[in-house]
Formats: structure tokens, C-alpha cells, sequence
């Protein structure tokens, strides 16, 4: 007998551990792909026996199923169109009124309903109690007490779904809320209206769309327009009519009416000892610690702060590991250069891999570090109170509340990644809100900058890394906003939209899903330099060494150094090895490219080795790191050294003239600034449109450029 295929889609609000559950459910049978038609990520899994095969699909987390965000229009589109067999609604048990919500709409849908209760354990700590059996009765839909993060919950919810599933009256409809006397009328004749013209039957409830056009909801709205502009513009003027009479009689509007009894259903759900919270006065942790995280003095230090202590904590933790990596990359250079006779070949493999890809990897543990508090922070719940505070601050430059966590994302507190960054500005209703989050979101300091950072920092400012670091993470927000208020008051002009944010309580993180999520973003830094970095640094290393340098050439360059060298001191012959390398260097593709625009960004005070490493850092930002590294390697070679390459490398850069303090200040601007990466770019154009991406990235080109060579020319004056 063959198994049966279930559906299942996996909704809930957000903070409610929806996602959490969704991971306890299918464990390591979950994939990502996209919404069909749509670039939002889906997540996708599998919990199977020998009778069943259960597929979880797992929902943007939303507040309702109105079309206001993307997120909405997903989740709603899903659990329409594509129908899933049965939605598990997710709910945070600690706020049942708010997050019964959701679910009263999933069930006015129709579509079966299994409602999980999470965070249990926190509502026993509360002092709360839920009587689940008597809560099920009323909604008619199986209700199960869940604890996601350790979970419980797990088979409850398997049996719930199967034996939902296997009712043969499991797509009846639970709930039919009266909206009082004067909505009901209403919709009972556009009911009437839909049923006697089949408007859009086919797909939806006759009862639920006619509740949908009192909402405003704009894409059935439109929907209706296509299908049959005639009756939707009947329903259309009847909610009109109903609008009149509701402003005139009751000084309000039909969506917010249907709002009003919705949660008047819910509190009459939560009568008769569905919920009690004892009589004693509990004051809410959550709530006396916010007084002084996020109170307007206090609260932006203490997170200036926690940023401080992370890079401190990053930069002292993980010397230590970071210098074993470096002597072991140190250790293959040396190995490559003793057994590999070739020397094209020992180039290739030495400064080309080993110098190129080992550059980034030997900052993998401070990248583990820096990413393992993180992890800590988000799942603590101070990512959301960071948001809380920035909103005036934000809106003061023409961005919304939410524009705060795709800046977060992006590397808004360092080691995020701008694609995802920049994904997450879907949340913005306002569109010119939202391509102003995705044009300058890119300026934080993701993992990659940070990688790039992390090296020269220390190299260049040894003993106040920590300090350039925050002040780098500062200057990020500071231009982010600068550039934002100047697209809000020019070309993306247009009034603010207001901010409704829930802050989620404090809860320990687990040690299992720190590790986990930072494992997660540490190996994909790792496949990164493993795939992308090691193919470009091949690349990049080839540019830089081909065409050789004749023969001929390289005599005639080294002829006037020295005119015996069987009279060569070793330190002129070496000087002599080094001249020849650099030319060279310079003689190749990559090298006269650099020199090509060394006229233009002498200004800025790069040089053309820089010139070079700013080129290769448009496939990625590390990239920077690897090819300099590879240009200072192949500018002076020297094979016999049992010196470790990370520590030529920074020599190297020290001893190097051009390296000063106005040329290193301007390099760290215009890296700040300067073109995402070209993933990036991508994920702009996909959010937004080609002109917005490509004029974004010319748009910040520019910018970067002129004010490095600004602050440059300035600082010249001083040293």
C-alpha cells in the first residue's frame, strides 16, 4: 500500500518559534527554494513512516493575512492557491489574544487547522494557565502545547495533522463570526451577490471575500477587477455605502469594525477559564530590563558598548587560533616551495592558493567568534530592541522602523551579509521606503568587509583594532542614513509610514541553536573561500602573472642595480629578486590595468596593487584580502623564507611607502562605500529593478570615490 502525501503549511507570527518548530518536524530533510513567481526563500521538509509522507512548508511569519507586505501576500497565497492539505498555525502562548489573530482568519478561510501552542514553559513560569482541551472545543480544531526549542510537542502535532487529515469533514468550516448589526447585513448580501454571479467561487469563500473587500484588501481587489469588473465594482460600492453609514452613525470604517469583533471573538474564546493568570502581581522581566536597555540614554550606550565588547572579544579570543591557522598556511607555503620544482607551478600554488585563500580562511575563527555572539544577541532578543531604538532615528532621515533589521542583516553590527540584507527590506510597505533600505543597506559592515577590516586593522593600528572597528560600524550606519535622507528628500521623495513593532521577551538562548546557527554561517564563509575565493584568486593570480616579463626586459631593468653580481652582498641581490618580481608584476594584465587607473585614484591615494585587489573585490569583498595578499606575494617572493605567509604579508605592507595614514583612512572609506558585490547587485535587481541596482552601484562608485579623495587631500595636510 502506498503512502499517503500530506501537505502542510507552517504559519504563525513573528517570534512565535515558528521556525523552530518547523526544524524540530523535519530535521535535516528541510531545503530552500523560492515562491513560485516570487523571490522570497521558502523552506521545505519532510517527516515520513511507513503509512504517511508529510511535506511542511514553512511560511513567512506574519501578523494577518491582509495583503499589506510581501510576506503577507506569500503566506496568504500559499494557503489559497496552492492549498495545502492543512495549515499548522503556530501561536506564542506568552500573548494568546494577539497571536489568535492569525489563526481566527486561517479558520474564517475554511482550510483545516491544527494550532500549536509554543513557549509553554514560559507561560508555567508566568504563573499562567491554559486549559488547551477547552480552547479546542470552541475553535473545533486540534490545539497542542508545545515547547519548540526543546521539543516537546513533536509527535502530538504528527498525530494531530494524520487524524485531521484522515476526518472526512475536515474542510467544513469551523467559525462563522458575526461582525454585528451593521456589518452582517451588508455582508450577507454581497454573499449573496458573489454566489449568484460565481465571482471568483472557484478560489475563495464567498463569505471571506466579501469580508475581504470591507478590509481594502488591494490584491483581491484586483483580482476582481480581472475576473469581472462589473461585480467587483458592485461589491466595491456597496462597501462604499457601508462606509457612509459607519463614519455617520459610528465614527469609524468597516475594516476597522471587522477588526474590533474579531478580537471581541477572541476575548469571548478566552472566557470561561480557557486562560487565568493568578491574582498576584508578576512583574515581567522582560519589562524591568527594557527600562534600562532601551532607555534613551542609557540604552544607546549600552549598545555602543555590547559592540565594543564583541570586537574586543573577537580580536582577544581568537588571536590565538587565528595564529595556529596562519603558521599552518605559513607551513604549506613553505612545503609548496621546497617540493614544487616549477616555478610557474609553486607560483600558482604558493602565492596564487595559499597566499590568496589563505589570507581570508586564517580569520575564520574571529569571524566564528564574532557570528557566535551574534547568534547569542538574536536569539537573547536584543536585535529587536536595537530596531526599537533606532526607529526615531531612523525616521528622522526618511526610513522606516523596519528598515533597521535589513541594515542589522547587511552587517549593521558586523558579520551579516548584504543579501539577505537586502531581502529582508520586503517587509517595507512603501516602496520608495523600501528601494531606499536597499540602496544604501549594502554599506554595512558585512562579514566580508569585516574579514578585509579584521586584517588591516590590526596589521596598521595594532592595540586599537577593537577601537577602529566600532568607529568603522558607526561610519556605516552614519552614511547609510546621510544617503537614505538625501534619496528620501530627492528622487524617492514621499511621506512616512508609521511603525507597529512587538518586542519579544528576553529568553536564553540554547547552546544547541548557537552552535548551530553560527556553524552554519562560519561554513558558509568557509565554502565560500573554498569555492568562490580560491576560483577568483586562480583567476586573479593569472591577470597578475601573465604575460611574463621578457627576458630581455628583465635584464635590462636589473643591469644598472648591480654590475657583478658575483660581488652581490645578499641583501642587494635580494633587493635585485625583489625589483625583478615587482616588475614583473607590473608588466602583467592586472598590473597594467592598475597602473592604468593609478592616474585617477592617486588622489584617493591608491596605488595600483590597490587598484587591483578594489577590481576583485566586485566578485567578493574578501577577495580584496586574498588578491593583495597575492600582489605583495608575487611583488616579492621569497621562497627560502620559513616566515609565515601572513606574516610577510603584513611586513610587506608596512615597509611598503604608500601604505600612510591618510592612504589607509581613504582605502577604509571607499571600502565602506564603494560597489557591492556582485551577488548583491543581483539580489537589488531582483528586488527591485536592473536601473535600480545598476544606478545604485554606480550611484555609491561615485560617492565612495569622491569622498576618499576628499578626505585624503585633507588628512595630507596633517601628516
Amino acid at each position: 500500500m502506498a503512502r499517503k502525501s500530506i501537505t502542510v503549511a507552517v504559519a504563525g507570527q513573528p517570534n512565535c518559534g515558528k521556525s523552530t518548530i518547523f526544524n524540530m518536524l523535519t530535521g535535516s530533510t528541510a531545503r530552500v527554494g523560492n515562491y513560485p513567481g516570487i523571490t522570497v526563500e521558502r523552506m521545505e521538509g519532510f517527516w515520513k513512516n511507513n503509512d504517511y509522507k508529510i511535506k511542511f512548508i514553512d511560511l513567512p511569519g506574519t501578523y494577518s493575512l491582509t495583503s499589506y507586505s510581501l510576506e503577507e501576500v506569500v503566506a496568504r497565497k500559499v494557503i489559497i492557491e496552492e492549498k495545502p492539505d492543512i495549515v499548522l498555525c503556530m501561536l506564542d502562548a506568552t500573548a494568546l489574544e494577539r497571536s489568535l489573530y492569525l489563526a481566527i482568519q486561517i479558520i474564517e478561510i475554511g482550510i483545516p487547522v491544527v494550532i500549536g501552542l509554543n513557549m509553554m514553559d514560559e507561560v508555567r513560569r508566568e504563573g499562567i494557565q491554559i486549559e488547551t482541551a477547552k480552547l479546542s472545543k470552541k475553535l473545533l480544531v486540534p490545539v497542542i502545547e508545545c515547547i519548540a526549542r526543546k521539543s516537546v510537542g513533536k509527535d502530538e502535532i504528527i498525530k494531530a495533522v494524520i487524524e485531521t487529515y484522515e476526518d472526512p469533514n475536515r474542510n467544513t468550516l469551523k467559525i462563522n463570526i458575526s461582525y454585528g448589526p451593521d456589518i452582517d447585513p451588508a455582508l450577507d448580501k454581497m454573499e449573496s451577490i458573489i454566489n449568484a454571479e460565481k465571482f471568483l467561487t472557484e478560489k475563495h469563500r464567498p463569505r471571506w471575500l466579501a469580508i475581504k473587500y470591507m478590509e481594502d484588501d488591494s490584491y483581491i481587489i484586483n483580482s476582481g477587477k480581472k475576473e469581472d469588473s462589473k461585480t467587483s465594482e458592485i461589491l466595491y460600492s456597496k462597501v462604499k455605502e457601508l462606509e457612509k453609514h459607519t463614519e455617520k452613525s459610528l465614527k469609524t470604517y468597516p475594516e476597522a469594525l471587522v477588526s474590533d469583533y474579531r478580537y471581541g471573538y477572541i476575548t469571548s474564546l478566552l472566557k470561561g477559564g480557557v486562560i487565568s493568570r493568578p491574582n498576584a502581581f508578576r512583574r515581567n522581566i522582560s519589562e524591568i530590563i527594557d527600562k534600562v536597555v532601551t532607555n534613551r540614554v542609557l540604552g544607546p550606550l549600552i549598545m555602543l558598548g555590547i559592540l565594543y565588547l564583541l570586537f574586543w572579544f573577537t580580536f582577544t579570543l581568537g588571536a590565538y587560533p587565528q595564529e595556529l591557522l596562519q603558521d599552518g598556511f605559513g607551513f604549506l607555503g613553505i612545503i609548496g616551495s621546497k617540493y614544487i620544482s616549477n616555478s610557474l607551478l609553486q607560483s600558482l600554488v604558493v602565492s596564487g592558493i595559499i597566499d590568496g585563500v589563505g589570507a581570508v580562511l586564517s580569520f575564520a575563527p574571529l569571524i566564528l567568534i564574532m557570528f557566535a555572539m551574534l547568534c547569542f544577541l538574536e536569539d537573547l532578543g536584543y536585535m529587536a530592541r536595537v530596531a526599537y531604538m533606532l526607529d526615531k532615528v531612523f525616521r528622522t532621515f526618511g526610513l522606516h522602523g523596519a528598515s533597521v533589521m535589513p541594515f542589522i542583516v547587511a552587517g549593521g553590527i558586523p558579520g551579516g551579509c548584504a543579501v539577505p540584507g537586502v531581502m529582508t527590506a520586503r517587509t517595507l510597505k512603501s516602496p520608495k521606503e523600501r528601494i531606499a533600505t536597499i540602496l544604501t543597506a549594502p554599506f554595512m559592515v558585512c562579514g566580508a568587509k569585516a574579514t578585509v577590516y579584521l586584517m588591516l586593522a590590526e596589521t596598521f593600528f595594532p592595540g586599537k583594532a577593537t577601537l577602529v572597528m566600532l568607529v568603522l560600524t558607526i561610519a556605516a550606519w552614519v552614511f547609510a542614513l546621510m544617503v537614505s535622507l538625501v534619496l528620501r528628500l530627492t528622487i524617492l521623495k514621499g511621506e512616512p509610514t508609521p511603525f507597529i513593532m512587538e518586542l519579544p521577551p528576553y529568553r536564553l538562548p540554547t547552546v544547541y541553536g548557537i552552535v548551530t546557527h553560527t556553524l552554519d554561517r562560519v561554513w558558509q564563509f568557509v565554502k565560500k573561500a573554498g569555492t568562490v575565493i580560491f576560483a577568483v584568486s586562480i583567476v586573479m593570480w593569472a591577470l597578475m602573472t601573465f604575460p611574463r616579463l621578457p627576458e630581455d626586459n628583465a635584464k635590462t631593468e636589473t643591469a644598472g642595480t648591480l654590475t657583478t653580481t658575483a660581488i652581490a652582498t645578499p641583501s642587494l641581490q635580494s633587493d635585485k629578486e625583489e625589483t625583478k618580481d615587482l616588475d614583473a608584476l607590473k608588466y602583467s594584465i592586472a598590473g597594467g590595468f592598475g597602473s592604468f587607473l593609478e592616474p585617477i585614484t592617486k588622489y584617493a591615494g591608491f596605488q595600483w596593487q590597490v587598484n587591483i585587489s578594489l577590481i576583485g573585490g566586485f566578485a567578493a569583498k574578501e577577495v580584496i584580502l586574498s588578491t593583495l595578499s597575492t600582489a605583495y606575494s608575487l611583488g616579492g617572493h621569497d621562497p627560502d623564507s620559513d616566515e609565515q605567509a601572513s606574516a610577510k604579508f603584513r611586513a610587506r605592507l608596512l615597509s611598503d611607502p604608500n601604505w600612510t595614514i591618510p592612504s589607509i583612512i581613504s582605502l577604509f572609506l571607499f571600502m565602506l562605500l564603494y560597489a557591492p558585490c556582485l551577488t548583491t547587485v543581483v539580489a537589488m535587481a531582483k528586488e527591485t529593478s536592473w536601473k535600480w541596482a545598476i544606478g545604485g552601484t554606480m550611484g555609491s562608485l561615485i560617492f565612495a570615490y569622491i569622498l576618499s579623495v576628499i578626505v585624503y587631500q585633507l588628512l595630507l595636510k596633517f601628516y
